[in-house]
């Protein structure tokens, strides 16, 4: 009954992935966007895509694949960052156990990946556009009015000569 017991439990182990029980295949992660609180990210990997308002945290699944970080907010020019995931090492477990099924488990799920805990994001200030501070009208002497002294004759000045009209035949 006891050696039952035991090479069942040896089986579940061997068949098993230790990174995958111990650390799961989830794993959460914190965003900030230095000086932009407020900003929306957006983080995409070969598993899914996750959304999350800085600063704040987010349950991605791990993968071996970067984890693509796009953050965009309003007066801030749109920022990016490509995260790469590190070897876990509760999958060395694996390797001392015996369990090369165990992983193949790891590995298949992305449990013997993980990201950095804290992401950080830093963006800056957007510069103004034209649109929003359009320039100043710039004066010149075409569109300028015409000024009232050259409009009208000079008080005392005689009046400009009429055009001489021809003689009639």
């Amino acid at each position: 009954m006891y050696i039952r017991m035991l090479v069942l439990a040896c089986a579940g182990l061997a068949l098993s992935g230790c990174a995958t029980i111990i650390e799961g295949t989830t794993q959460s992660v914190s965003v900030n966007t230095p000086p932009a609180a407020g900003a929306q990210c957006k983080l995409q990997s070969s598993e899914g895509v996750w959304y999350v308002t800085t600063p704040g945290s987010v349950t991605v699944h791990k993968t071996k694949n970067n984890l693509d970080v796009t953050c965009t907010k309003d007066g801030f020019a749109d920022a990016s960052q490509s995260v790469q995931p590190h070897f876990n090492g509760a999958t060395v477990g694996n390797v001392l156990a015996g369990g090369l099924i165990g992983m193949g488990v790891d590995a298949a799920s992305g449990a013997n990946y993980t990201y950095p805990d804290e992401i950080n994001v830093p963006m800056k200030p957007s510069a103004p556009s034209v649109a929003s501070n359009p320039p100043a009208p710039a004066a010149d002497a075409a569109s300028a009015p015409a000024s009232s002294a050259a409009a009208a004759p000079s008080a005392g000045a005689a009046p400009a000569a009429a055009p001489a009209s021809s003689p009639s035949i």
